[in-house]
């Protein structure tokens, strides 16, 4: 049975590991050493108190970061994983990031005899927790059925999307189609109010319809009641529209939706709210009704 090592605990990381814990050897890292700790403390670990103990005793490395900076940092610095790593070895990056870096990190860990796959999940907080991930894979084909049962400790769902690079443009589309699907139910949900109808039970009955999306589903009741403090940031929204704005300009792709609700996510930022769920492009709104 491979040993797996886990390197970042936020958000998602943390239950994550704890999930594969459950089925796996598992050594966790975090730069936040007290992270670590705690994740030991409700799951069945073991903590390691640097990459170089983590990469050279581990045979799948998993990677859940926030910036392309951190992974190639953790990645390809002076006593990074590269430098410990094992042949053989596959690392799965649960970050999101460019195809670029992704590109990049696979040729680098080719040289070392080692596997890297880019894996961005979709589901959130919730489907961290409640091991129900989405997870889209790019690079090596073999790398991927070799950890698939790995990828099934916390996914409900996982596919193969080809070459290097594939897992990441994959998520660049999934984002796209979230930001209009969000701004689409924030502009319902200030309509609704605005017309005197109930929000909430004009929500409830479109939600079983055609209307219908996972964002509706789990979203719209936390909404109307102005709860945002939870879920996907505002923050990181933007961080990855950003690096889907750069990549269509590469292909020469018309995304003015998705640029326009950026730019929305962008004010949202300038009024302090970059950790709020994504979903509070409706308070956006509904300042604007009240200035």
């Amino acid at each position: 049975m491979p040993r797996v090592g886990f390197i970042g605990l936020g958000t998602m990381g943390f239950p994550i590991a704890g999930h594969i814990s459950q089925s796996y050897k598992t050594l966790v890292f975090n730069r936040t050493l007290e992270k670590s700790r705690n994740w030991a403390s409700q799951f069945s670990g073991e903590v390691s108190e640097s990459i170089e103990d983590l990469a050279s005793r581990s045979d799948v490395i998993a990677l859940c970061l926030s910036e392309d900076k951190d992974i190639e940092e953790i990645v390809l610095s002076r006593g990074g994983i590269l430098e410990h790593i094992k042949e053989e070895t596959v690392v799965i990056d649960h970050s999101t990031t460019s195809v670029d870096t992704a590109n990049r990190l696979s040729r680098h860990l080719l040289k070392k005899k080692s596997f890297y796959l880019d894996a961005p999940v979709s589901g959130g907080e919730a489907g961290a927790q409640n091991g129900a991930l989405s997870i889209m894979v790019g690079g090596d084909q073999a790398a991927y059925k070799e950890i698939s049962n790995i990828l099934d400790c916390y996914s409900g769902f996982h596919k193969f999307m080809g070459k290097s690079g594939n897992g990441q443009l994959t998520k660049m589309i999934n984002q796209i189609c979230i930001a209009g699907l969000i701004q689409a139910l924030a502009e319902a949900a200030s309509f609704s109010k605005k017309s005197g109808i109930s929000s909430k039970e004009v929500l409830n009955v479109i939600s079983k319809g055609a209307a219908q999306s996972w964002q509706m589903e789990n979203r719209w009741e936390s909404m109307v009641d102005d709860k945002y403090d939870f879920g996907f940031a505002v923050d990181l929204m933007v961080k990855d529209l950003e690096i889907v704005s750069k990549f269509s300009k590469k292909i020469g792709a018309n995304i003015t939706i998705t640029e326009m609700v950026k730019s929305y996510y962008k004010e949202l930022q300038e009024i302090g709210a970059g950790k709020l769920d994504t979903s509070s492009l409706l308070r956006r709104l509904d300042e604007q009704d009240s200035n």
